[in-house]
């Protein structure tokens, strides 16, 4: 089964966790990967309007990625799915900041495009609400229903390899 990885918002406007970073970085070498990075345009997405924060108008992928889709919001922009689209993975494994905000839009939207989305748990934590996760990745399980962990990604890719 082809895979391939999306990393969500390990960027300095998030604070990801040392940990979080180098895990994704490391999986990141292993297969082929895209970042998704969020980034404030408020006539695209009115963040400090309706929300009254927004991210940075610039950062930067915290890891190595194949491609970085830039996104204004939460989900994924039509060129992200498009192109994931084109690569007809067998699954999309996603990771990274926001379970329980932003991975699971990008989830909703992987699997709108009808992609297969599976969330690397042990590679993910939550806003800042709640930094864990658990509530986000019970809502992608109840959902989205496709779970996994690293070392799970990494013998599906030992074994295909």
């Amino acid at each position: 089964m082809r895979q391939v990885l999306l990393i969500n918002q390990v960027q300095s406007t998030f604070e990801p966790p040392e940990w979080l970073v180098d895990g994704v970085r490391a999986l990141s070498a292993q297969i082929l990967t895209f970042g998704a990075l969020t980034l404030h345009d408020e006539a695209h997405t009115p963040f400090q309007q309706q929300a009254g924060w927004h991210p940075a108008a610039s950062d930067h992928c915290m890891h190595e990625a194949d491609r970085v889709f830039v996104k204004h919001g939460y989900g994924l922009g039509r060129e992200a799915l498009d192109h994931l689209r084109e690569l007809n993975p067998g699954r999309v494994l996603v990771c990274g900041v926001g379970a329980d905000s932003g991975l699971l839009a990008v989830g909703f939207s992987l699997f709108d495009a009808g992609l297969t989305p599976t969330l690397v748990t042990d590679l993910t934590i939550g806003s800042w609400l709640d930094r864990s996760g658990q509530t986000g990745m019970a809502l992608w399980a109840e959902h989205l229903q496709r779970v996994t962990t690293r070392d799970e990604v990494l013998a599906s890719l030992q074994a295909a390899g």
